[in-house]
């Protein structure tokens, strides 16, 4: 996962006082993991260079399938209607994965581009890596353009945006509750945004209750995991089993399940470790490249309800089952059942 370093806020504050200021550069690339602010930044930009009756005259939208040099050009070039600019937005493509005569083109291109133009390089299926040996397109990116990296928000950033949201709803929600509703959804803001435009129709009252979220937000595997493994490690098969019944009518696919229970575990084991060493929160998510003491505090809750040697095994179980389904064939559902049968076997609380 991206998070935020200096470097990356740079690029992503620049941007908002180019913005603000009216004043955009020529040349952004726009990248990262968080694909709502990535949206919402290109919307901006775009509102605030071609609002108008001649907005989509002035846009440019190539793809990676349409992109080549002579298109580009083409585009960059194009003289704007009732406008002082044209916005042109490429999608997808990398020019330091580009053979070394399109990379001249390239630097030439950039270096050079019109007063009339602003020009976005918009990464959404592939990612944006420049190439250190390529030193000359290295220094024309960072002389002529701005690199915004749109990182996963932290769990701080995302309560405050989460509790702006309900109230422009006219809810309001627990700081808890938001922390609650981050881990459900995985803290990726398009997810969050349609809950809670869910949780806020179906919200009879003003302050948002652990009740509303419950009833219409569906956890992601992730989370699903934690209600599973608090089953195991109970010893409760029929509840366990339940869990999975649940998962599988939402038509995740028990590979998919086996994956997210056994990242699970494997962080289980991490936060026993943390714990044996007199760890906290802090120091799990240290540990696990996590990003949520919310999180982190509830791992260390349930690995305090295991041993360590049932962890460890349960890793390797889930190892092995996962090396069977992809070698031998075997039913998959059925599989994955005995599984967690035998593991609820070993649960202890």
């Amino acid at each position: 996962m991206a998070y935020k370093k200096e470097t990356d806020y740079e690029g992503l504050q620049q941007l908002k006082n180019d913005i603000k200021a009216g004043t955009p550069a020529k040349l952004y690339f726009f990248y990262g993991e968080e694909s709502y602010l990535k949206e919402y930044y290109f919307a901006a930009l775009k509102k605030k260079l071609l609002g108008g009756a001649m907005e989509e005259f002035n846009y440019r939208r190539i793809t990676a399938e349409e992109m080549s040099p002579e298109a580009l050009r083409l585009a960059v070039d194009a003289l704007p209607m009732l406008a002082e600019r044209v916005l042109v937005r490429v999608e997808d493509y990398n020019p330091f994965l580009a053979a070394e005569g399109e990379r001249e083109n390239f630097i030439s291109l950039i270096s050079d581009l019109p007063d009339t133009c602003c020009l976005v390089f918009y990464y959404d299926t592939i990612p944006y890596k420049t190439d250190g040996k390529l030193k000359k397109l290295s220094a024309a990116v960072k002389s002529y353009g701005c690199a915004v990296e749109f990182y996963m928000q932290s769990e701080r950033e995302l309560c405050d945006w989460i509790a702006r949201h309900f109230r422009s709803e006219g809810k309001s929600i627990h700081p808890e509750l938001c922390r609650y509703l981050i881990l459900l959804t995985g803290g990726k803001m398009h997810a969050l945004d349609g809950e809670i435009r869910k949780i806020s129709a179906y919200c009879s009252g003003q302050e948002i209750r652990k009740e509303d979220i419950d009833a219409v937000t569906e956890p992601t595997l992730t989370a699903a995991a934690f209600d599973l493994i608090d089953a195991l490690a109970a010893g409760d098969a029929d509840k366990t089993l339940r869990h999975l019944q649940s998962m599988l009518q939402n038509q995740e696919e028990p590979i998919a399940i086996l994956g997210a229970v056994g990242a699970h575990l494997r962080k289980l084991l991490a936060a026993k470790t943390v714990r044996a060493a007199g760890g906290g929160p802090q120091q799990l998510m240290q540990t696990i490249d996590g990003r949520s003491d919310f999180y982190a505090k509830k791992l260390l809750q349930q690995a305090d309800k295991l041993d360590e040697s049932f962890c460890r095994q349960a890793v390797l179980d889930c190892f092995e089952t996962d090396r069977a389904l992809k070698s031998f064939g075997r039913d998959s559902t059925l599989t994955l059942e005995l599984l967690l049968l035998k593991l609820a076997g070993k649960g202890e609380v």
